[in-house]
């Protein structure tokens, strides 16, 4: 099966510093893929450069199986990729709904039937689509990114750390929502430094650690990998 994303030797640079070092990894169609590791790792350069944001200056990226390392963040988006940012970073003086249609933005605002799937998945963004999205909860706010994303109708969903800012109660509704996203079939790449709720609900995981990988495999695998628990998980 050609993986839906692969990344294949990258070498991502800021000026003079090396930071991702020979990364390769894949998603495959309706997979959730975590990428675990501490601050400084590399998760979010790997997530940028992903998206386009930053252009590798070895190695390929591809998406369904066609290069795009030196296509536009917009192409990539156009093509199937989505992300739910670190923090959220939703319009706060925009409502529910503005920030939903802003996620179709390339689709021309999106149809009924794509708010109906959002709405069906986050029940409560139906109730508060008037309401100003800065004045939501943590936990609502995320919803409401995740609405945005999957407005796009994405192939490819991208989540940048995900349980930041959330507490410990939020953390676990926040991956139940995760999974359900998931089952509803669309495939996920999501980056986290909270390994044992990441391990839990995928399918399979890397690990990065300044700027490498050092372990990757099935998530239950990884669950009970010595290096892995004493590492991340503190035991």
């Amino acid at each position: 099966m050609t993986p839906l994303l692969r990344l294949d030797a990258v070498d991502t640079f800021y000026g003079p510093i090396h930071i991702l070092q020979g990364v390769s990894l894949e998603v495959q169609p309706g997979e959730l893929v975590c990428l675990l590791g501490g601050n400084a790792s590399g998760k979010s350069t790997t997530l940028k450069t992903i998206l386009g944001i930053v252009q590798p200056r070895n190695g390929t990226v591809e998406f369904e199986g066609e290069d795009v390392t030196r296509r536009s963040t917009s192409d990539r988006i156009r093509r199937g990729m989505a992300i739910v940012p670190e923090n959220r970073r939703l319009f706060a003086p925009m409502s529910v709904l503005e920030n939903l249609q802003m996620g179709a933005y390339l689709h021309g605002g999106g149809t009924k039937e794509d708010f109906d799937r959002v709405y069906e998945l986050f029940p409560l963004l139906h109730e508060r689509r008037a309401q100003l999205a800065g004045t939501l909860s943590g936990g609502e706010q995320q919803m409401v990114a995740m609405g945005r994303a999957l407005m796009a109708k994405p192939k490819l969903l991208l989540m940048d750390e995900p349980s930041m800012g959330l507490a410990p109660i939020l953390v676990e509704r926040s991956f139940e929502i995760i999974r359900q996203v998931h089952e509803s079939g669309v495939a996920m790449l999501v980056v986290e430094q909270n390994a044992n709720v990441s391990l839990s609900i995928a399918d399979r995981g890397y690990v990065l650690s300044t700027g490498r990988l050092v372990l990757s495999g099935p998530a239950a695998e990884l669950r009970e990998d010595e290096d892995l628990r004493k590492a991340y998980l503190g035991r």
